[in-house]
């Protein structure tokens, strides 16, 4: 019996190596927009440097990096759900409950070692992450929703436990304060903490079966759960990765600054999806990876760090912010909107 063309089991090789692989448009084109992201920085960094030549000192590099370690491990929590087609804008409410949680541990029981309290701050976002992950499977209602609702509601836990109290550096054991501001051959210790997150997580996300369902369930769900992705589950992970990310930000900002209250993390969740989107992570799911999200949240962190030096009105920074998450939703549209072409006209030209 003779084999039909489109039969890729028995195609001649030739057929096969010219066959187009899936999904290799969207990844070069989120490779493209990474390298915008990029280069973009290098320009933003330049422009500043000529400016005032102290932007590039030793300390100046040392702040952004600290600075942006946090938003960064939040960006790669922000992206695992992102690519689902999800969203998560509880994380900065998040981030202020394990922040006051570490300074009440490390404040009333000095001697506690600093992995313990890693550990209490990452259980602690788990926590929240479970119990989103479980709202949203159990409920079938939109993320959006669950996790504004949520963003209120762990808000108003941090608001009661803190019942007004302020902790401040001088409550902290010094060794914790230390750990805020340590550097290894020069690198801040929190930047060398980001950029191990987002190593295991690019890893998982990039050659492991679950990471690739997950970018299967943000191109499209119903396809997803019918080819037998437990989808809900995943979802489920997403979200307990994210709240877990965003526990261990807020231990890492306790160090970082040192006094915490009860308003700590407040409208971050903003900055933490403009990263993921400016980054290159498309809000309505499917691509986009936590490298491009890092990069993101750095390019963000610089912006601040330019404008003040530059001078500039803290409002513009806002705006700046703004028109970046505008063009860059506009750019997936556009990008999306391509690529559907170009499948649309191979499937007429193979007809």
């Amino acid at each position: 019996m003779s084999a039909t063309g489109t039969d890729a089991s028995v195609a001649p090789p030739s057929q096969r190596s010219a066959r187009p692989r899936r999904g290799g448009g969207l990844r070069r084109l989120g490779a493209a927009r990474e390298l915008g992201v990029l280069l973009a920085l290098v320009v933003l960094v330049a422009v500043t440097a000529a400016s005032n030549s102290r932007f590039l000192s030793s300390q100046s590099i040392q702040d952004v990096l600290l600075s942006a370690a946090i938003l960064v491990v939040l960006a790669v929590g922000q992206t695992l759900v992102v690519v689902t087609r999800n969203i998560d804008l509880s994380v900065g409410s998040v981030l202020g409950l394990a922040a006051f949680g570490t300074g009440q541990l490390m404040s009333s029981a000095p001697g506690t070692p600093i992995p313990l309290a890693l550990l209490a701050g990452l259980a602690l976002g788990a926590v929240c992450g479970v119990v989103n992950g479980a709202l949203i499977a159990a409920a079938r209602v939109p993320a959006l929703v669950i996790t504004l609702g949520t963003l209120y509601v762990f808000r108003g836990v941090d608001h009661s436990w803190a019942a007004g109290e302020q902790i401040n550096a001088a409550d902290m054991p010094r060794g914790f304060l230390d750990f805020g501001t340590a550097t290894l051959l020069g690198v801040p210790v929190l930047a060398l903490i980001a950029v191990a997150v987002l190593a295991v997580v690019g890893s998982y996300l990039g050659s492991y079966r679950g990471g690739r369902e997950l970018y299967a369930i943000g191109s499209e769900p119903t396809a997803a759960r019918l080819s037998g992705i437990p989808v809900g589950r995943r979802v489920f992970g997403a979200f307990v990765v994210s709240g877990t990310l965003a526990g261990l930000a807020g231990v890492l900002h306790a160090a970082r600054f040192g006094t915490v209250d009860a308003t700590v993390g407040t409208g971050l969740e903003l900055q933490v999806v403009a990263a993921a989107v400016v980054g290159g992570v498309a809000i309505f799911g499917g691509s986009g990876t936590v490298y491009g999200a890092a990069l993101g949240a750095l390019l963000l962190t610089t912006i601040g760090s330019s404008l003040a030096v530059l001078r500039v009105d803290p409002f513009w920074q806002q705006a700046v912010v703004g028109g970046l998450i505008l063009a860059a939703i506009g750019l997936d549209r556009l990008l999306a909107a391509r690529v559907a072409g170009r499948r649309g006209r191979r499937v007429f030209d193979g007809a």
